[in-house]
């Protein structure tokens, strides 16, 4: 269950920086509302960590968290802001998926 709130966790991380990007393309109270939203799912993804770290060690769990969320924010950024998708970016990706995954096989 604690891995489950990590996860979890670091898809709101996802989410608050994707509120971000929107909150800064657009203007008056539609910002607001992207800002609001930042700030609830941050507080979220927040929660969610603090949470995992009943059970998962403290490194491996901010690790995996903020893994999780460099690697949806990249995803997000290729599919919803136009960033580009080289092979090098696809390559260290592919790495930092590798070493999450390896975190979670050597950790309670």
């Amino acid at each position: 269950m604690h891995w489950l709130f990590l996860v979890l966790g670091g898809l709101a991380e996802v989410a608050f920086a994707f509120c971000l990007g929107k909150g800064k393309l657009t203007a008056g109270m539609e910002s607001a509302g992207w800002y609001a939203a930042f700030g609830s799912s941050a507080a979220l993804s927040f929660y969610l960590l603090n949470l995992s770290l009943a059970r998962v060690p403290l490194g491996t769990a901010y690790a995996v968290w903020t893994g999780i969320g460099a690697v949806g924010t990249v995803g997000l950024g290729v599919l919803v802001f136009g960033d580009p998708l080289t092979g090098p970016r696809l390559f260290f990706l592919t790495t930092l998926v590798g070493s999450l995954l390896g975190l979670k096989m050597v950790s309670a």
